[in-house]
């Protein structure tokens, strides 16, 4: 196994490597408008995935894919002779979805908009369906002074839920004799 900060190093020094290489050294004109999002390695650094994006259609994205199948060995060949590794990584080129799952996410934040507004629509003209203040109050220093002068008569229920003359001995709950 390899420390992780080291496969991390390497595999963005790959990413350098193949862009630059798409960009100055492939000539094939079926490699469309190609930017490398990511790379990752192994933790054997035997085999390192290249991620990119294609902007264009689909016909487009399949003639950029075919285009680095075919220039995979001399990609791979400036990698090994770049980064001075003893064992050259194998190259896997992967389609980044990224684009399209970006304008997914938008969709359905349009999507959330709209339903807000709609519900914001249907809440102006209603009214609440109980009461207008439906969270308990603390009751203010009065009410508490009548609740304490009620229980200190003996009339009122005590902690257990008893009252103070049925019989039980508040302390212990066994009868009194």
């Amino acid at each position: 196994m390899v420390d992780a900060a080291r496969a991390r190093k390497l595999a963005d020094r790959i990413q350098q490597i193949v862009a630059e290489m798409l960009e100055r050294r492939i000539k094939d004109p079926r490699l469309g408008f190609v930017t490398v999002t990511d790379t990752r390695i192994t933790n054997d650094l035997r085999d390192a995935t290249v991620y990119y994006t294609v902007y264009g259609s689909d016909g487009e994205r399949a003639e950029t894919a075919a285009a680095l199948e075919s220039a995979k060995g001399v990609i791979r060949t400036e990698v090994g002779r770049k980064t001075g590794v003893r064992h050259t990584p194998s190259i896997t080129f992967v389609m980044d979805s990224l684009m399209e799952n970006a304008a997914h996410i938008d969709d359905l934040l349009a999507k959330a908009r709209a339903k807000d507004a709609e519900v914001a629509r249907a809440a102006q003209g209603a009214s609440p369906a109980g009461d207008e203040n439906p969270y308990r109050e603390p009751a203010s220093d009065d009410d508490e002074d009548e609740d304490l002068d009620e229980d200190l008569d003996g009339d009122g229920p005590d902690e257990d839920g008893g009252t103070a003359g049925d019989g039980e001995d508040d302390r212990s709950g066994r009868p009194s004799s």
